[in-house]
């Protein structure tokens, strides 16, 4: 009795595999997909590719403390920390992040770092297509990771410059 119910089992199943196999196939083109957002949708927690923050006068908000490297149980975030002059602030601390890396190749995007980071200067961000066949390519350098800031001319030519400063 259970050989013939077995081959019923059997039967249903691929019925229903056979019934499918001739159906129209249906593909969602990747990134114009359909919907009112087109593309990829993301929940509001999702973990992607870091980003370093800037304050609100665009300069940046790391401060070298080395927090977030500690912090990482797969040991990728590289920081070398080199002192702020008052002719030249990259942060509105004592210290900045001169060389900022994260190796991708390394990363589980567990969050530990942003968890760790006092002044939120690291958080994630959605991108997500970070494949690559050159994994040279998956060590992002500070310049990848810098969200784009207000353009704040470091010399001042001419009375123009001057009010795009002030402004």
């Amino acid at each position: 009795m259970s050989i013939i119910r077995n081959a019923a089992a059997i039967a249903k199943g691929m019925s229903v595999t056979l019934k499918e196999a001739f159906q129209p196939t249906e593909v969602e083109n990747y990134p114009d997909g359909k919907g009112p957002m087109r593309g990829a949708k993301f929940q509001e927690r999702f973990r992607g590719k870091h980003q370093l923050q800037r304050d609100e006068n665009g300069l940046e908000k790391c401060v070298a403390c080395f927090l977030c490297a500690a912090a990482c149980p797969s040991n990728c975030i590289y920081i070398e920390a080199a002192e702020n002059t008052a002719e030249h602030r990259i942060s509105s601390a004592e210290r900045y992040a001169k060389v900022y890396n994260i190796d991708y190749n390394r990363c589980i995007f567990c969050g530990y770092c942003v968890e760790a980071c006092p002044t939120d200067a690291i958080t994630h961000g959605h991108g997500f297509e970070l494949a690559s066949l050159n994994a040279t390519t998956l060590v992002m350098r500070k310049e990848d990771l810098l969200v784009p800031g207000p353009h704040v001319p470091d010399v001042v030519q001419s009375d123009k410059d001057k009010a795009e400063v002030l402004a």
